[in-house]
Order: C-alpha cells, then sequence, then structure tokens
C-alpha cells in the first residue's frame, strides 16, 4: 500500500463568511480503507464534494493518481492546472466536473439514496457503465455497437453476482430492501471501475444487522476489485472495524488522525465527537 491514490493539500471551502473546510491535509494510499468521521456540521460531505469536482475549493489542491486535479489561489481565485515547479508555469483550464473526475477513475456514492426508482437493478447498473462505452451517435443509431453491448450487459451481471444481487435483477430497484438498496447503489458506482471509491454514509438508516453485512460487503470490495476505500461514517463500529486510517474534523478543522485504537483514546476526539449520537447528517 504504498501508492498515493488521493491526497488533499491545505483544501479550504468556504460558503460567504462561512468556512466549511478549514486547510484540511488528507492522503489515502492504495488498498487503504480511511475513514472520515466528525460531528454534525464538521465539513464531511463539502470534503467529498470538493474532492469529486462538485465544488471548486476556495483555495487548496486535490491530486488524483500523482496529477493535480484542480488548484484554486485564495487570491484571484483561478482554477489552475499545475504545469511545472514555478507559478509562473500555472495555466488556467477549466474546473474538472463529476462526470470527467468519474471517468478519471473515481466514484461515489451519497448520503441520500440516489438510484433510478423506475429502472430495474440490472438497468440502474448498466447505465453506470455505458460511460465506459466507445461508441459514438453513429455506431450506437445503426447498432454497431452491438457487441460492446453484448459485453457491457455480460460484465453486469457477473458484477450483480458478485455483489449478490443476481437473484433480484429485474426488479424495480425500489423495491428491494433498504439495505439492498445501499448494496445497488455501490454497485453502480463499481460499474463504472473506479480506483477510488468514495462512500458519503453508507450505513446511514441501517439495522444492526445489515450494518454487520454493510461492514463484512465494503471488506469483500476492497478484497476482490482490489478497491481503495474513503468513507465517511457516524456507526463507529463499523469505522473502528474496517478502517486502517482514520481522519477527525470538528468545525471544517482537522482534530486527529490516525489508526483506529489511536483515535478511540484521543481526548480531543473523544471530547468533540465520540459519543454523538449515530445517524446525523452533516
Amino acid at each position: 500500500m504504498s501508492e498515493n491514490v488521493l491526497k488533499v493539500e491545505n483544501a479550504t471551502m468556504q460558503f460567504g463568511g462561512v468556512v466549511a473546510v478549514d486547510n484540511l491535509n488528507l492522503e489515502v494510499n492504495e488498498g487503504e480503507i480511511v475513514s472520515l468521521i466528525g460531528p454534525n456540521g464538521a465539513g464531511k460531505t463539502t470534503a467529498f464534494n470538493v474532492i469529486t469536482g462538485v465544488y471548486a475549493p476556495t483555495n487548496g489542491r486535490v491530486y488524483f493518481n500523482g496529477a493535480c486535479i484542480v488548484e484554486n489561489f485564495p487570491h484571484g481565485k483561478m482554477k489552475k492546472l499545475y504545469q511545472g515547479e514555478h507559478l509562473g508555469e500555472y495555466t488556467s483550464v477549466k474546473e474538472p466536473t463529476p462526470d470527467k473526475i468519474t471517468q478519471m477513475g473515481m466514484a461515489r456514492t451519497f448520503q441520500n439514496i440516489r438510484l433510478w426508482k423506475s429502472q430495474t437493478v440490472m438497468d440502474n447498473v448498466l447505465m453506470a457503465k455505458h460511460m465506459r462505452r466507445s461508441s459514438n451517435l453513429f455506431s450506437a443509431t445503426f447498432r454497431l455497437n452491438k457487441r460492446e453491448e453484448e459485453k457491457q450487459r455480460e460484465e453486469t451481471l457477473d458484477l450483480l453476482r458478485i455483489v449478490g444481487l443476481e437473484d433480484v435483477k429485474d426488479d424495480l430497484s425500489t423495491s428491494l430492501p433498504y439495505g439492498k438498496q445501499r448494496r445497488l447503489e455501490i454497485a453502480r458506482a463499481l460499474a463504472t471501475e473506479p480506483k477510488l471509491l468514495l462512500l458519503d454514509e453508507p450505513a446511514a438508516g441501517m439495522n444492526p444487522q445489515e450494518t454487520i453485512e454493510l461492514t463484512e460487503f465494503i471488506g469483500e470490495i476492497r478484497s476482490k476489485f482490489h478497491m481503495t476505500v474513503l468513507l465517511i461514517e457516524h456507526h463507529m463500529d463499523l469505522v473502528m472495524d474496517i478502517s486502517d486510517r482514520i481522519y477527525v474534523l470538528d468545525f471544517g478543522k482537522l482534530i486527529a488522525s490516525g489508526v483506529p485504537a489511536e483515535i478511540q483514546n484521543n481526548e480531543r476526539v473523544i471530547g468533540a465527537y465520540l459519543g454523538v449520537a449515530d445517524d446525523a447528517e452533516d
């Protein structure tokens, strides 16, 4: 686990006079499961939104697979891609959009499940696979991409088998139990073939048994897909069981980082967060 997959450097996100994320520094190495925790309003989801291109940061950099995706300076607020070692070698670029970041190999889920409600389980995952298609409008119109379509359907079925949803592939997504809807949302993210998977409170709303099953499922994802995971979660049993390392935010500031045992015994973390009720949202 030596390769650095994600690096957040001095990221700040300010909304008017409110600083939601304040000078955040964070790293995730290949093969790790890293958790980002903290009380309500700590800035966890805002940090995810900066990383995935939903927000352009007020300041700071986000690196993915060793490349600086986007940079923002406090003066002039220019989004810039790093080109060299000196300020004179920076060049303004269009800020990355979430779809472009997904194509680069980063996928995420959300606090609130966002499935295509009128579509089947199979179609929810298959539509996510479309972003990897090489076909264009012409080939799609004249069905010249039939072989590619068949291949993606086969890959989707294989993925559904792996995640335990093959038996409900023809069911509407909204007909599934809550725990399986969460599993489907993760499967849809996996269909984009990510290198880094960001999970935003995947256990929110789950009962204890579903949470146990989710904990096992995330571990299986890492093993079967050789996946790197960044996780936001309020269920401390899940976080402590599955995380290699943990970062703790409070009022947008990083107050601690370390392995689970260090975080559990950190007095500042205990005072700021541990013991806060589960299932609270940012």
